[in-house]
């Protein structure tokens, strides 16, 4: 018994993606309008309406539909309307899914191109979006900056808002960890061709301590002893998760740390609680010990990134990575990277 012809099924997505069944083309966007009005509507007039056509054009589209793909995607029952067949449930199922797929990746690059566009054309170009992890170094930069809109979140949220198209630029740290073995999104940045990613600086981390350090703390076990206040970063930040897992590796429970759920936004925060005297120790850059003259119990140093879409005009985010390298280059704790 001879087989069926098979249709060769080619599928090109992006910014006007189409469906190929043999050579019929079927615009993406325009199927998944039709599949989606009948699963909301129930009824073909109901297509109509909502695509703004005729009853005989709707019924048109979606018989061009099913000749193209060769198999059956609605189904009219007297008394109960009209339905997706199992293919065309299957169909919508999957273009929805790939339209959720495809819109933060294409959000962030129109953001990018719109940048670009106002550079090319001599429009005023807008101020640049940055979703960073806090850092003393950095925040004094861009606050003398005026091209810039600044939010101050965790790491984790930085890069993901960089990822769905809500920022240009994301600025984060993955504490010991490097950008592979800290999990996604983190690992989302990685051999990324659209995506640009540069080790900042690096600074310094430790414990920051009451001046003189009063309690004589040397290590992580003395945060343990029930003596010490000490005052957290808040989920999702780097530093939160660097301090998690040195607990775990010494084997310390998050329970033993008096003080471990009150939780604080920046590493200025922490110095400032410590400053008063509300607690006595929180983990954090040397910087921000600095400022607000504490003692400091170096653990490490770690890598501050930057990413952005790599359609981001370069002069924009060189100049940005210029006036941070200039400030980061004369502050105690910090130490700019090698030449590539």
């Amino acid at each position: 018994m001879t087989e069926p012809a098979r249709t060769e099924v080619a599928v090109e997505l992006g910014l006007g993606g189409v469906l190929r069944f043999g050579t019929r083309r079927v615009a993406v966007a325009d199927a998944l309008a039709l599949l989606s009005a009948i699963e909301s509507s129930g009824s073909v007039q109901g297509v109509a309406t909502a695509l703004d056509l005729s009853y005989r054009a709707a019924w048109d589209r979606l018989r061009s539909l099913e000749t193209a793909l060769g198999q059956q995607l609605v189904r009219k029952t007297r008394g109960h309307g009209t339905t997706l067949t199992p293919v065309g449930q299957a169909l919508a199922q999957a273009l929805s899914d790939a339209a959720a797929g495809l819109a933060a990746p294409l959000a962030r690059e129109a953001r990018a191109i719109e940048a670009r566009l106002a550079s090319l054309v001599g429009g005023a170009p807008r101020p640049l979006a940055i979703a960073a992890s806090h850092d003393l170094v950095l925040m004094d930069t861009l606050a003398a900056l005026d091209d810039c809109d600044v939010a101050v979140v965790g790491s984790r949220e930085a890069v993901q808002r960089l990822l769905d198209g809500q920022a240009d630029v994301a600025g984060f740290h993955c504490g010991s960890h490097g950008l592979t073995e800290a999990g996604a999104p983190f690992t989302d940045l990685v051999d990324n061709p659209g995506l640009r990613v540069q080790a900042l600086f690096a600074r310094e981390q430790g414990l920051l301590l009451a001046r003189g350090n009063p309690l004589g703390i040397r290590g992580l076990d003395d945060l343990a002893t029930g003596r010490v206040r000490y005052v957290n970063r808040q989920r999702g930040s780097g530093t939160r998760a660097w301090f998690d897992r040195m607990l775990a590796e010494a084997g310390l429970a998050p329970s033993a740390i008096t003080g471990y759920g009150v939780e604080e936004f920046t590493h200025q925060a922490v110095a400032a609680v410590i400053a008063t005297g509300t607690a006595d120790a929180g983990l954090g850059a040397r910087s921000a010990a600095e400022r607000f003259g504490l003692d400091f119990l170096s653990i490490g140093w770690e890598t501050y990134h930057l990413a952005a879409s790599a359609v981001l005009p370069e002069e924009r985010l060189d100049g940005l990575i210029a006036a941070v390298a200039a400030r980061a280059g004369r502050a105690a704790g910090y130490r700019l990277p090698e030449p590539a």
